[in-house]
């Protein structure tokens, strides 16, 4: 492959370094933000910013072709407090770099960064359109939803995320439920009073057993977790009020909203999610991408994590350098080898893609 890959793939993991030095918690991602633009800007492409959003559209767009956008984050988690190193030290030892947000995931922004500028040298026959966007760590609403709406219409997503260059065609959505049971107080010491704990726990033991009949070949199953209950102001009250909170992770058989529906009627308790928006995504086996991946030996697999792509209403694919198993972990790490691969990796996935053209 040319030297210009090799020439912007270190300039990519150098971007990474600085990326890594300068604090970008989701929702506080604005110094980032200008990183990225300096460095676009510096490569000659026309970058566009909202909030703490980047974009660029290819020299070479034509009206009518097919659009792909390359999308990855540049926010972080915070540090927990069994980091060992330097969180923003962005410390190489030998091939490693370990810095908070290298996996996750500067590694697959600053690869399609790199990739984007290799195809303003070397144009595809479709459009390219490259986005490094902000709030993926908290599916906040002025990260990729807001600028969507801002974007050309779009037929292909790549979505920058670590999973070791191979494709995740399909992955699990989410969304989380607030639950309300009510009944009356009473004093606990008469027969008084209507226990809206225990209509929560008859609730709860509903859940906890029911099975969603839709099972995905790639996903598994619906997955249903109860995992936080309140209730009560004092020993001696029965209480009037039990909350609780379910987590449900979808497969791309059933939508949000469907999960909703089913989980209202069966249970007592008063139900609202608080969003519908994060749904499971899937990408058929004989899309030309995933065709392509496969011919270059990339594996195909069903992630249970969740990303933007879960925001995207058009196909896309999660594929990126690094290991999902690292993030959000201490003393988080990218190999540079890791992105070498990555850039030349998402290369080969565009240089021989082929893709139907628009009438």
């Amino acid at each position: 492959m040319s030297k210009l890959v090799d020439q912007l793939t270190e300039e990519a993991i150098q971007l990474l370094m600085a990326l890594i030095r300068t604090p970008s918690y989701s929702r506080e991602e604005a110094d980032t933000a200008t990183l990225l633009e300096q460095f676009l800007q510096a490569h000659g492409a026309e970058v566009h910013r909202d909030a703490n959003n980047v974009w660029a559209m290819s020299r070479h767009w034509q009206e009518g072709r097919p659009t792909v956008l390359l999308n990855s984050h540049h926010d972080t988690v915070k540090p927990g407090a069994s980091w060992t190193a330097d969180p923003f030290g962005a410390a190489v030892v030998g091939d490693k770099l370990t810095g908070l947000g290298s996996n996750d995931a500067g590694a697959s922004a600053v690869s399609l960064l790199a990739t984007f500028l290799y195809f303003e040298e070397n144009p595809l026959p479709f459009n390219l359109l490259c986005a490094i966007t902000a709030e993926e760590e908290v599916s906040g609403a002025n990260g990729i939803r807001r600028l969507l709406p801002l974007l050309p219409t779009i037929d292909l997503g790549i979505v920058g995320e670590p999973t070791q260059m191979d494709l995740a065609i399909a992955e699990k959505g989410l969304v989380v439920l607030d639950c309300v049971a009510h009944g009356r107080t009473g004093h606990a010491a008469r027969e008084e009073g209507d226990n809206a704990l225990y209509k929560a726990l008859d609730d709860i033991q509903l859940l906890r057993n029911y099975q969603f009949s839709r099972v995905s070949e790639l996903l598994g199953p619906v997955k249903l977790s109860v995992t936080q209950i309140q209730a009560g102001t004092q020993h001696n009250v029965v209480p009037d009020r039990c909350t609780f909170v379910v987590d449900v992770r979808t497969n791309e058989l059933y939508s949000n909203q469907e999960v909703v529906d089913i989980i209202r009627a069966m249970v007592g308790a008063e139900v609202t999610p608080r969003s519908t928006h994060l749904n499971s995504s899937r990408i058929a086996l004989e899309h030309p991408l995933v065709q392509r991946g496969l011919a270059l030996g990339r594996k195909a697999f069903g992630s249970v994590t969740l990303s933007d792509q879960s925001m995207m209403p058009f196909t896309t694919v999660k594929v990126g350098p690094g290991d999902s198993a690292r993030s959000h972990t201490p003393d988080e790490f990218i190999y540079l080898s890791e992105i070498r691969g990555g850039v030349r990796g998402y290369v080969e996935l565009l240089q021989g893609l082929e893709l139907e053209t628009k009438n």
